[in-house]
This record gives C-alpha cells, sequence and structure tokens, in this order.
C-alpha cells in the first residue's frame, strides 16, 4: 500500500481521535463552539447560484493575501461567487471584518475523507484556489474526482518540506497532479514542484506583496498613542520562545540611555503569556498584559500584547520592529506587514521562510540582520539615537513593499483560462 492510501485509511480509522483533537482544541479557545460542524464538512449557510470559485487560505497572512484576489475576482468577474474557508479563529475574525458584500466564509473541514465528501455535495465549487503551503491530499484528491479544477497560488515548497516529500514520492504525487496549474513564487519553487512530477506551472511572483495592510481599530490605536504620549518605543514581533527573554535584555541595555523606554512584545502564541510575564518579572522588569486590560503606564517597561489580530495597531505604533522567529527559531516572519505600515525592521540571522525577500531587502537597504542579542542592542540602540536613519530603512522598507504589486494582475491573468471554461451556472442548483 502507498503511503498515500496509507494516509486515506488512517483518516478513516482515526476518525474518533480526530473528534476528540477538535473538541479539545474548541475548549482551548482554538475552535468556534457556534460553528464547529463546519469542521465537519456540515455547511452553516446555503450554496449561491451559479458559478462559485473557492479560495482557501489557512491563516491570517494566506487570508490577507487572498483578499485582493477575491476584489479582482469580483471586479473581472461579477457574476461569479466566492466561497473563502480558513482554518483559524484568528483568520475567520479576519475574514468577517473585511471580507467584500456576498463573499461567503466557512471553516475549512477536517481532512476525513466523509467530511470532505459533505463540504463538496453541498458546495459545489467550480474552480479552487489554494493559498495555503500544506496540501492535503483528501481534500484535494477528492476535489478533483468531484470536477472542481484546481489551482495552487502563490506556490511554495520550503527546503525541508522538499526534502521529505522527495523521500515520498507515492505520497506527494496524486496530490500534486490534483492541481490544473500551479502558480509559484519564482524560479527554486517552480523547480521544486517539476522535481515532485509537477507539469502545468508557471511562476507569477509572490501574491504577499499585493495583500493590503494589517488592519487596525482606530479608537483601541487612539487610546494607545496617548497612553505612551513621546516615550521611544520598539517592538518584538511574533516571538517565540526565549526571544521574549532577548528583548527583556535589549530593553535592560538601553534603558540607562533611554530610561523612558517601551518594548513592546507580541508573542506568536499568547497561550504563553503567563510564562513570558513571569520570565520578564524574573529579569526584574515591570509588565503590562494587554489581555488583562492594563493600560501602559509611566512605571511599564514591557507592554506584553498577548491578544490576536492585532498586530496592526502594534505596527502604527512602533517606529522601529523586531520580526520573532529568526533570533531563538528559525524561518522569521512576514516582513512585508511591518514594511507596509512604516516600521524600521530588524530580524535576526535566520529569515529562511522569507529568503528571497529578507535577501532583496537587505540589498535595498529596507532591514537590518542582528547576529545575536549583543547586536540586536546595538543596531536598536542606533535606531534610537538617530531616528533619520530608522526613518530611512523604513522608507526603502515601504518602497520595497509596494513594488510588486503587479503579481495580483499577473495571478489574475493566469487563472482567468480556468474561469471562463466554467460551466454556465455553475456547479450549484440553478
Amino acid at each position: 500500500m502507498s503511503l498515500f492510501y496509507a494516509y486515506r485509511a488512517a483518516t478513516r480509522l482515526l476518525g474518533p481521535a480526530l473528534y476528540l483533537y477538535l473538541n479539545r482544541r474548541k475548549s482551548l479557545g482554538k475552535e468556534d463552539p457556534g460553528r464547529i460542524g463546519e469542521r465537519f464538512g456540515h455547511p452553516s449557510a446555503p450554496r449561491p447560484k451559479g458559478k462559485l470559485v473557492w479560495i482557501h487560505g489557512a491563516s491570517v497572512g494566506e487570508s490577507l493575501s487572498a483578499l485582493p484576489v477575491i476584489d479582482e475576482i469580483h471586479r473581472r468577474y461579477p457574476d461569479v461567487s466566492v466561497l473563502v474557508t480558513t482554518g483559524t479563529v484568528t483568520s475567520a475574525a479576519l475574514m468577517h471584518e473585511r471580507l467584500p458584500k456576498g463573499a461567503i466564509h466557512q471553516f475549512i473541514p477536517i481532512d476525513r475523507q466523509v467530511c470532505v465528501a459533505r463540504f463538496l455535495h453541498h458546495w459545489k465549487p467550480d474552480l479552487a484556489l489554494w493559498l495555503e503551503s500544506d496540501l492535503w491530499p483528501n481534500i484535494l484528491t477528492k476535489a478533483k474526482k468531484a470536477g472542481t479544477r484546481l489551482v495552487l497560488v502563490n506556490g511554495r515548497i520550503s527546503e525541508k518540506s522538499f526534502k521529505g516529500y522527495s523521500r515520498f514520492p507515492s505520497f506527494i504525487r496524486p496530490v500534486i497532479a490534483a492541481f490544473d496549474l500551479i502558480l509559484t513564487q519564482g524560479a527554486e519553487e517552480t523547480e521544486r514542484f517539476a522535481a515532485l512530477g509537477a507539469t502545468n506551472i508557471k511562476a507569477v511572483g509572490n501574491l504577499k506583496f499585493a495583500a493590503p495592510p494589517l488592519p487596525a481599530n482606530d479608537e483601541e490605536l487612539g487610546k494607545l498613542r496617548d497612553q505612551i504620549g513621546d516615550r521611544p518605543v520598539w517592538l518584538a514581533s511574533s516571538t517565540f520562545d526565549g526571544e521574549e527573554r532577548i528583548a527583556g535584555q535589549v530593553h535592560q541595555n538601553l534603558a540607562p540611555a533611554h530610561p523612558d523606554l517601551l518594548t513592546i512584545i507580541v508573542p506568536r502564541h499568547p497561550v504563553r503569556a503567563d510564562d513570558i510575564e513571569a520570565d520578564l518579572i524574573a529579569q526584574g522588569l515591570h509588565v503590562s498584559r494587554r489581555s488583562l486590560g492594563h493600560q501602559i503606564t509611566e512605571q511599564t517597561e514591557i507592554y506584553l500584547a498577548d491578544t490576536m489580530g492585532e498586530l496592526g495597531l502594534f505596527y502604527r505604533i512602533a517606529p522601529v520592529c523586531f520580526m520573532g522567529k529568526s533570533l531563538c527559531s528559525t524561518g522569521g516572519q512576514n516582513p512585508l506587514e511591518p514594511a507596509r505600515l512604516g516600521c524600521a525592521i530588524l530580524h535576526g540571522p535566520d529569515m529562511s521562510n522569507f529568503a528571497i525577500i529578507s535577501q532583496e531587502m537587505l540589498a535595498a537597504g529596507a532591514c537590518r540582520p542582528a547576529s545575536d542579542a549583543d547586536d540586536l542592542t546595538r543596531q536598536l540602540g542606533g535606531f534610537l539615537r538617530d531616528p533619520a536613519s530608522a526613518e530611512k530603512v523604513a522608507a526603502a522598507g515601504l518602497a520595497y513593499a509596494s513594488s510588486k504589486a503587479e503579481v495580483l494582475n499577473r495571478t489574475l491573468d493566469a487563472i482567468a483560462p480556468l474561469i471562463a471554461d466554467m460551466p454556465t451556472s455553475g456547479g450549484g442548483n440553478a
């Protein structure tokens, strides 16, 4: 039995365990209890009549990349309806706030055949645009079998994933073969998909360049600015374990020269907030926590922003940010998000998840790497002493982030023939 069919059998046999897993996530606030049925393929909205394009992006970043695609589909094809699926509570909240009128949101079903079958039987999508980097075998192959045309958009395979897939070709080849078209971010990704057996591949660029700026609540933004006043402030964004301690050390190193310094820390996983707070307090720092409703006072040295979906607030507040997952963990986070909002960007030595982007930004003077905690202190100290230097890096970042927006047109032009081939009545009940 190939690994592909072994996976299919495992998801069938492990059905009860998957149900328990989702219920566990629900108890932790990681699933919407009122919409948990959608994860099992039960729809919570009717299918619109006519043509339907299904767009899937699991996380907030992928959902943001989907928004300009949705707008452009509505502009070019007003008779086409759009269904959007995501996998996280935070991305669902974002879609609720930002989806255009007429677009429908559902949670993606778990990758179990019976759940996928329910989803496809109801929605009958004519075309699916898959923005997620995880390739779910049951969802993709069953959609293909049901007659849905599939396009992988913003296709990317990391070196680690490529090596793993290459060791198990019997698992990945049926999944890759489900796609009618694969749109990649560049030549390197194109080569990797071709090596895995893909044929209809086109490099169009990184769709993240077309994503809109992260949103922010104006009222909350005003409150925070009033609380901070004219204090110097910097942001440690989407941090992983160990990076919060380093941010605390950097604060202590710079505080003698900048006694009013405010450090904002946004952990990637707010569930760690209790441990982070205890660690920072053990360093002798005064911590205020956003999730507990704490205000930023004159005594606040560290503002722990342990909430979800509010990065847009803090990128607008902080003139300088450090990108997490690049110093104590590996891969980095998306530097385009702070660049769009005027932040001067610092990052650690490992930005491999955004290797090409970070290399191009470095060449453009749009970011600065820091090798360790001491180097991060030195770099940030330079920005605090010379705000004009931070403004120069921020301006270069904004220019870079705005320079490749044409990827949206290339993406829509590439999928236009598939939209044109959609049946006039669509897959639903006309």
